[in-house]
């Protein structure tokens, strides 16, 4: 089973196994939605299927949304049904990539998990390592499945909330960890939502550090050494991550996990959230 990451040769070798697998493409553009699906149309991994944050891994009903922010979560009974419609069963070892970073994927990654499917891991390097190496590539159209009997089982990672970081943001018992890009974290640009800055005591690690040169993440030691020097004398169990609206989160949880730091937690609404609520601080730097 594969949890984290998984190498090309690793999904070369399980494509021929026999393994029940399902491999899903989660290329997305944030500033322009549509061009995820017309990525995946034009070249993807043979035998994918496409993912879309916007209608697949996000919600904009509110009746069926879990928390706020730009990326709701959908409920898990919305997702599961998702799930099912696409053949995932309990059995299948799902793989998710994308063309931008490993960015977009993980969300798939941590949703899974969050449905209680622990066989989920990201294709590391993406669809660039993937074609550099000969992989088989296919054009068109997703492939029709049959129904899935994907069930809810308890959840893997651990889902925090606004009111729940209000209520610890001066205790000491949470580290919030904030994926954005530095001048975003500063409070100097803000081009997506309608406040600048950054929730107080907030540490910044910008979710594409967690990558080397190559587009593959850094080595565990690599990544551990990182993430010690950020934290300092704050425990790992203690971390919340989040971003603008909790995706870009998601190479963070998953990059400490590969450092063998623990699954740590992840604030879904984050900034887009967070700024949004009325009586809560912001802070720039």
């Amino acid at each position: 089973m594969y949890t984290t990451l998984i190498s090309v040769a690793q999904l070369k070798a399980l494509q021929t196994s026999g393994t029940p697998l399902a491999v899903f493409d989660c290329t997305f553009d944030l500033m322009n939605p549509p061009a995820g699906h017309s990525q995946f149309v034009e070249q993807h991994i043979a035998g994918a299927q496409h993912a879309d944050l916007d209608q697949h891994l996000a919600t904009h009903d509110a009746g069926k949304a879990v928390n706020g922010g730009r990326h709701p979560l959908p409920q898990r009974e919305v997702f599961a049904a998702w799930l099912q419609s696409m053949g995932l069963n309990n059995n299948t070892q799902v793989v998710v990539y994308d063309r931008n970073g490993m960015n977009y994927c993980g969300r798939l990654w941590w949703m899974l998990k969050w449905c209680g499917h622990e066989a989920v891991a990201v294709l590391d390097g993406g669809l660039q390592a993937w074609t550099t190496s000969g992989g088989a590539i296919a054009s068109g159209e997703q492939r029709t499945t049959e129904r899935g009997n994907f069930s809810l089982r308890a959840s893997l990672v651990t889902f925090i909330d606004t009111t729940h970081v209000a209520k610890h943001l001066n205790d000491g018992t949470q580290t919030i960890v904030d994926a954005r890009g530095a001048p975003r974290y500063r409070g100097e640009v803000e081009p997506l939502d309608p406040v600048a800055g950054h929730i107080p005591g907030a540490l910044n690690r910008p979710f594409n550090t967690n990558l080397n040169a190559d587009g593959f993440f850094k080595s565990a030691d690599e990544l551990r050494a990182e993430f010690t020097a950020l934290l300092g004398s704050a425990k790992p169990e203690s971390v919340v991550h989040h971003c603008g609206s909790g995706v870009s989160a998601v190479p963070n949880v998953l990059a400490m996990e590969v450092a063998g730091l623990g699954r740590t937690a992840l604030y879904a609404g984050s900034w887009s959230e967070w700024c949004n609520t009325a009586g809560l601080p912001c802070e720039k730097s």
